[in-house]
């Protein structure tokens, strides 16, 4: 999980109603220079998204967000997703993604969660939500109580926070929406959505 988040500085979090359209977003987005990227498993098109876009872009490393339960991990695998990420943690969540060996991304919040986290052997942790620029000063405290830990906050974080976030040193990566508007995706304006992309790709730690 660490590896697919030192490949980018900005995760977008995709929201697929159409899988019609996941190719085609999935070329919009790795010529762009964004190769990893997180498909919501909230719509009946979600599974059939992440299989459309791994069989687009082999090279692309394509996350199935909003993981519950273990019959959520079971479609995310069978979908072909590369990992999996939660809004939060379970010991049955934990104990499945394990199981089905794939690379995952907690949900935290608190002190107590990371710690929670980190006992199911899980590094790589989503804080959420993120709020925006406002969990920057939190992560920067915990840094040095959780040297271990490697965040990706996520939660109404805009392009104008991404570099408060990377320039931590226990956070390399942001999610977020903003790349993909679904206003673009509707009007299956590539070229914008490449461009957006290419925006967030420059964004890396100096």
């Amino acid at each position: 999980m660490r590896e697919f988040l030192a490949r980018t500085p900005v995760m977008p979090v995709l929201t697929i109603r159409d899988a019609a359209v996941a190719g085609d977003l999935a070329h919009a987005l790795v010529d762009g220079g964004i190769e990893v990227f997180e498909v919501l498993m909230r719509t009946p098109a979600a599974a059939d998204a992440i299989s459309a876009m791994v069989a687009a872009e082999p090279k692309a490393r394509v996350g199935a967000g909003t993981l519950l339960t273990p019959a959520d991990v079971a479609r995310a695998v069978d979908a072909g997703a590369s990992f999996g990420v939660a809004p939060g943690l379970t010991e049955t969540l934990g104990r499945a993604v394990r199981e089905r060996k794939l690379p995952f991304l907690p949900g935290v919040a608190t002190a107590s969660e990371i710690m929670a986290a980190l006992e199911l052997g899980f590094e790589e942790q989503k804080f959420f939500p993120a709020h925006g620029a406002a969990a920057i000063t939190w992560l920067k405290s915990v840094a040095g109580v959780f040297p271990n830990v490697t965040f990706c906050p996520t939660g109404g974080i805009l392009a104008e926070h991404v570099d408060g976030y990377i320039s931590l040193p226990n956070c390399t990566t942001i999610g977020c929406s903003w790349v993909v508007p679904a206003d673009l995706v509707a009007a299956r304006d590539w070229k914008a959505i490449t461009a957006l992309a290419a925006h967030a790709a420059a964004m890396r730690r100096a």
